[in-house]
């Protein structure tokens, strides 16, 4: 299972990067193995500023639809709208294509708040 070190994680399986107050967020190897197949993602909070935990969207796999959580508290200011025609970039690349959003982050500290990849790696059993 891969958990980069250069990345933060949360307990709902976002992975988070972080450029100055510029987060970018997609979901982990872990989960998307956990959906299977992603069918479709939605982000229809672009523009909208949100707390930490709020619901930003949803992922759709095969099997199930799942919702995702804001890691950090800000403004969502980009989707990766990749995704729209190619929605499997977040099955074959999570780290990288599949990235899901970026947030200017209105609170730099809650990155720190996050867990760390050997966090994250125990809490996954990896």
């Amino acid at each position: 299972m891969m958990v980069p070190n250069n990345l933060k994680y949360t307990k709902d399986h976002e992975w988070v990067s972080i450029d100055g107050d510029i987060a970018t967020v997609g979901i982990t190897h872990f989960a998307q193995s956990e959906l299977g197949d992603i069918v479709y993602v939605e982000v229809e909070t672009l523009d909208q500023t949100l707390e930490k935990d709020a619901v930003f969207g949803t992922v759709e796999a095969v099997k199930t639809v799942s919702d995702l959580f804001l890691p950090l508290s800000g403004e969502i200011i980009e989707f990766n709208e990749d995704l729209e025609s190619n929605p499997e970039n977040v099955n074959s690349d999570p780290y990288g294509k599949g990235w899901m959003i970026k947030i200017k982050v209105s609170d730099v500290s809650q990155y720190d708040e996050l867990l760390d990849n050997e966090a994250y790696a125990s809490l996954i059993g990896a």
